[in-house]
């Protein structure tokens, strides 16, 4: 920015250096949303840069001959890979939205490829998580380890080839990735991995700008994402359902009681409505309406749980949880909430010999087998079935919230987890506290199916997990935290930026200039 750029160029940057510093989250072998305000004209836009299945892609490439899932096809080696959408998007940025070339905004990340970066703890972790996978990839096994082994903290991890694609986009724009010579890499090395990619895979690849969804709660304005991502279309349901409902009158036990039969619903109907609307109707306008937020809110009996199997057959695919998230305000009000993943974590494990690039696996992120458990004994509806150049439903939800005298920006990474916690994250905005409120105190969660209320240490007092297992809920305390959530807040009555970043992850929070 203090080159002359604004939000958008910055998005462009951030995008870039943390696919080199946090490959186990994203990375040019991968997708997102980034969900875009520029303050001139109050131009709203979400740029989807969602990864596709490969023209070869069948519903059934996950099964074997009894038609039961083969759990690990769709996640490890290029089998499991879709058609990366981050190389485009930071195009498309840059020349729509930035003001700074590609050769400028991408410096960074080439710099941090070529002369290395500092190898932290979860990169330690995520590798040795990943070992087997990635050992299977010499490229990929040459890159991120020492020796066939997962390198110790502070090791500094060098990317030349990574170093040399990047360089390769930033003078010759994303045609140098989807096109010529990386491309052929890619898909020859794709395919001699077993892969089904092809030269028209990759060259038919395009961002698709898509109208944010509005929906509001109180005096609140939400702008999120639409469909192929579920993020927008299950935040506002659940949203439009408390709305009806006086929670500051409630005993705090009557308020986690609601909110989590309010995510059961929402999420219910995730799995039953939402995929690629190229593909399939996917009925948002219904989803999102007050009426039909009634009808739901008026089935919560207020004090004893629904039990998710009475609700509907339709179970839902679990979503992989290593993502990434930044949030970026800049002087003039532009803004940006950006989503990006590569699915779990190191992705596919699989690298093309020679592009520096580790591939996404979210073809897992489709229903493989619609109607039929997977090897975790989850299963999905038919709207996200695998299909041609069809886009995988996708949780991501970056989002800002609009309210008269304050405006804010957040999102964060964490699967299935990531549309409660954006919500959790929204009600506090709504009580008027800020950013440091929302990333940290713990959080809980109800996904539909598992029938169980997931939740961090700390999330529920004692009292409250006893009252909560009176109303019939089944609990489950995780061992780890989840999310990393990045937020800011812009006090437009005082003029001031606050911002904030969850104290679970590596990220930080600044915020520079007047303020």
């Amino acid at each position: 920015m203090k080159d002359g750029g604004n939000a958008f160029d910055a998005a462009v940057a951030v995008a870039a250096a943390l696919a080199v510093v946090e490959p186990y989250n994203s990375g040019l072998g991968g997708g997102g949303f980034f969900l875009l305000h520029r303050a001139s004209d109050r131009h709203e836009v979400v740029a989807d840069a969602r990864e596709t299945a490969p023209l070869a892609a069948t519903a059934d490439m996950y099964l074997d001959a009894r038609g039961n899932v083969i759990a690990a096809k769709s996640i490890d080696g290029p089998l499991a890979a879709a058609i990366p959408g981050t190389p485009a998007a930071l195009e498309h940025l840059a020349t729509r939205y930035g003001r700074l070339p590609l050769a400028v905004t991408l410096a960074p990340a080439i710099r941090l490829a070529r002369e290395g970066f500092a190898a932290g703890e979860t990169y330690q972790r995520l590798a040795k998580f990943r070992l087997q996978a990635l050992r299977a990839s010499p490229a990929a096994a040459q890159t991120f380890f020492v020796n066939g082994e997962s390198p110790p903290p502070g090791y500094i991890v060098r990317q030349p080839e990574l170093a040399n694609t990047l360089e390769q986009i930033a003078t010759h724009g994303a045609k140098a990735f989807y096109t010529g010579a990386i491309a052929r890499a890619l898909v020859n090395g794709v395919r001699a991995g077993g892969g089904i990619w092809n030269d028209e895979d990759l060259a038919r690849y395009k961002v698709v700008e898509r109208t944010p969804l509005i929906g509001y709660y109180h005096n609140i304005r939400v702008v999120s994402v639409p469909p192929p991502s579920s993020g927008g279309t299950v935040l506002v349901e659940m949203l439009s359902i408390l709305e009806g409902l006086n929670l500051a009158a409630m005993d705090v036990i009557t308020q986690k009681h609601m909110l989590i039969e309010t995510m059961r619903r929402a999420y219910r109907d995730r799995a039953e409505y939402l995929g690629d609307p190229a593909f399939v109707d996917v009925p948002v306008e219904r989803l999102t309406s007050k009426s039909y937020a009634a009808t739901l809110r008026n089935d919560i009996h207020p004090s004893r749980a629904t039990p998710s199997n009475s609700l509907s057959p339709t179970l839902q695919k679990a979503a992989g949880e290593n993502t990434t998230h930044f949030s970026i305000l800049d002087s003039e009000g532009n803004r940006v909430a950006a989503t990006l993943s590569i699915n779990t974590s190191f992705g596919s494990a699989f690298m093309p010999a020679g592009t520096g690039v580790l591939l996404n696996n979210e073809m897992d992120d489709f229903v493989a087998a619609p109607g039929k458990p997977n090897a975790y004994g989850l299963v999905g509806g038919s709207a996200n079935a695998i299909a041609p150049g069809k886009r995988p439903l996708s949780s991501m939800t970056p989002t800002f919230l609009e309210a008269p005298d304050r405006v804010a920006i957040l999102g964060t990474p964490g699967g299935s987890r990531i549309i409660s916690m954006v919500l959790l994250g929204a009600l506090d905005f709504a009580e008027g506290r800020g950013p440091e409120s929302w990333v940290t105190p713990p959080r809980f969660h109800h996904q539909f199916l598992p029938d169980v209320v997931e939740f961090e240490r700390g999330a529920l007092t004692d009292i409250e997990q006893a009252g909560l297992k009176r109303h019939g809920h089944q609990l489950k305390e995780l061992e780890r935290t989840y999310g990393n959530m990045h937020a800011i807040l812009w006090d437009k009555k005082a003029n001031r930026v606050h911002a904030a970043s969850d104290p679970r992850g590596e990220g930080s929070a600044v915020v520079s200039g007047r303020n």
